[in-house]
């Protein structure tokens, strides 16, 4: 049913592929939420060593959340759809802090750790307002 494509058509293929880009990778506040989940989702490793499974389980879907709601938005066909998407992804930075601090005041995290990812996600919270107000 499918044939194997020769070498020069495969490069060819390939270059594409990886070439394709969704227009929300081009996004900071997507780009800054990827990189504070794949923190999160160091954490919540780290976690899963100490058996914490709901804890990790958590953090790595609010940790998503950021991302995905930004991602998800993108492809609306209106603003004040998009707009509601980044409200989400906004009230996940909220729902990020919230665990941080908890697992600070359970000694499972460094505070230095927990006062840096803090001022990333209140970072990322102004970037998203900010870019909301653009949309209106």
């Amino acid at each position: 049913m499918f044939k194997v494509l020769p070498p020069k058509l495969r490069k060819i293929c390939k270059s594409v592929v990886l070439k394709t880009k969704f227009r929300f990778q081009d996004l900071e506040i997507w780009q800054l939420a990827i990189e504070i989940a794949n923190e999160l989702f160091d954490i919540a490793d780290d976690l899963e060593k100490k058996r914490l499974y709901r804890f990790a389980e958590q953090l790595r879907a609010a940790g998503m959340s950021m991302s995905n709601n930004i991602a998800e938005g993108s492809g609306s066909t209106s603003k004040k759809e998009f707009y509601q998407f980044l409200n989400i992804a906004r009230r996940s930075t909220f729902e990020n802090a919230n665990i941080l601090i908890l697992l600070e005041k359970r000694d499972l995290v460094a505070e230095k750790d927990i006062e840096r990812l803090l001022s990333h996600l209140d970072h990322l919270c102004r970037k998203i307002t900010n870019f909301q107000n653009t949309l209106k």
